[in-house]
This record gives C-alpha cells, structure tokens and sequence, in this order.
C-alpha cells in the first residue's frame, strides 16, 4: 500500500503526520512506525502522528515515539497537527481536539500555533532537580555552561535511573539568561537522544523555574537549539492552569512512501 504522509517541524522537533480518517493505517505495525521514522534507512522524524475522526471534537491526535510505540502527549506534535488540520481544511484558525491525555484548544496565527496544555496539580521538588507532568513525564535540572553538555550521555542515566527506572522520564537541563529567559536542552524517552525541542519538555521547564522561584513572570521564553518557544500560565496556587505553548510550526513536504 501507498501511504501519503506530510513532514512537519516545530523548533526542529520534526514528525511525519498522517490523515488517516479513512483508517489505512495498521496502527499495531510498530515496526513500520520505528522504520519510517529513522534517519538513515526511512523518512527520519522524532515522532509518528495519526489524525484521525472523533465524535466530540473536531479530531483525534494518535502519536508514536521514534521507537514506534505509542506515547504520551507530545507538545510540539499537537501544534503541528493543528497546523495540517488547518491546511487539509478540517478547521479554521482555532480547534479543539483529543490526545491521549485529553481535550486541547489550538489557535493559528499564520504560521504560530497555541496550544493549550492541560492543567499541572503538582510540582516535586527534590534536592537537585524537579519533576512533573505536562502531558509527559518530566525530569527538569538547572546547569551551569548547558552548551558543552553532553546531553545524550547524562540524560541517558537520568532516563533509566531511580526513581525513573523502566518507565523512564525525559529530561531537560536548563540555564537562566534573564529573569524570564531559560536555556533549554532535553533528552527524549523513545527517541533516546536529545532532540532539537520539546513542547512538552519547555512547558514542564516553565512552570518548574516559576515553582522553584527562579521566574516570578507567568510569560516564560525558552530558547532550544531548534529556536524560541513561549509558555504562559496561571499559577493558582496548589497546581497551574490556563497554560498555553506558543510557536512556530512549518510544513517540510509530502511525499509517498510503501507501508
């Protein structure tokens, strides 16, 4: 069979999405998935996204790692389906639709797409690092000189180690530059390495440099290798709410590939 996909990227965190409304897709064929997904011997993506109909929303968000598994919520995933829901023409500038952690809002501003996260009830502090939830579980550790880190070596350890074990965690090292300004580099669960971005991953930053008192601002710009992203919130004070992604998305290309 020949599937049409779409290559996305937001801040470089690059996905291949696929409408499959009709349901072409074996969605059990993980192998395939992790296939298409690798750099060298397929299209090369971080992760591997379905779209497809749902009967409360405008649609239904179904993502994979690279690994081929299916995941949890990936932030600049549900941005960047927004943005191909808007060009097949399923939407208009605002939609909401459904991930595996629930309902979203997205609105779309040429080529910047909001994305609204669910709520955060806690944040963990523990003696040299924090840990939540945003859709992902997320390890967060501020660093000194994040540009010589070695990323993929120490986030590796982190992943598998306690209390994270086999379940595992991302993990996200980060670097203030300015009262609301972070440096953000993270290592990614299923893709096992560090990717350009995570939607996810700056928004867990965010709220933990707000939580941890390193921000008083509820407007936090994060900076990754693959470019600049914004979280804003509202802080109420047992949890967060009100929180939205913002940044910029771009279509890559289509293509046809054999499944």
């Amino acid at each position: 069979m020949t599937m049409t996909f779409y290559k996305y990227q937001g801040t470089g965190n690059d996905f291949i999405i696929v409408d499959n409304r009709l349901k072409i897709i074996n969605k059990k064929d993980t192998k395939r998935i992790a296939e298409l997904c690798d750099r060298r011997f397929g299209i090369g993506a971080d992760g591997f996204i379905l779209l497809e109909n749902d009967k409360i929303s405008d649609f239904k968000m179904v993502y994979y790692n690279a690994d081929g598994n299916e995941s949890t919520m990936c932030g600049n995933g549900g941005r960047c389906i927004a943005a191909f829901a808007k060009f097949i023409g399923i939407i208009d500038n605002e939609t909401e639709f459904v991930a595996i952690d629930g309902l979203h809002k997205a609105k779309i501003e040429n080529n910047n797409v909001q994305l609204q996260m669910q709520d955060v009830s806690e944040v963990e502090t523990h003696a040299n690092h924090l840990f939540l939830d945003t859709g992902s579980p997320h390890h967060v550790e501020t660093v000194s000189d994040i540009k010589s880190l070695d990323v993929k070596s120490l986030g590796s350890k982190i992943r598998y180690g306690q209390p994270y074990n086999e379940a595992g965690s991302n993990v996200n090292f980060v670097e203030q530059e300015t009262a609301d300004t972070f440096a953000v580099r993270t290592y990614e669960r299923g893709v096992e390495d560090e990717t350009l971005s995570c939607g996810t991953g700056v928004t867990a930053v965010a709220l933990a440099m707000h939580a941890n008192g390193k921000t008083k601002s509820n407007s936090v710009h994060l900076k990754t290798p693959g470019g600049k992203l914004n979280v804003t919130f509202k802080c109420n004070g047992e949890g967060y709410n009100n929180i939205w992604l913002t940044g910029p998305t771009e279509q890559v290309f289509k293509g046809e590939v054999e499944w």
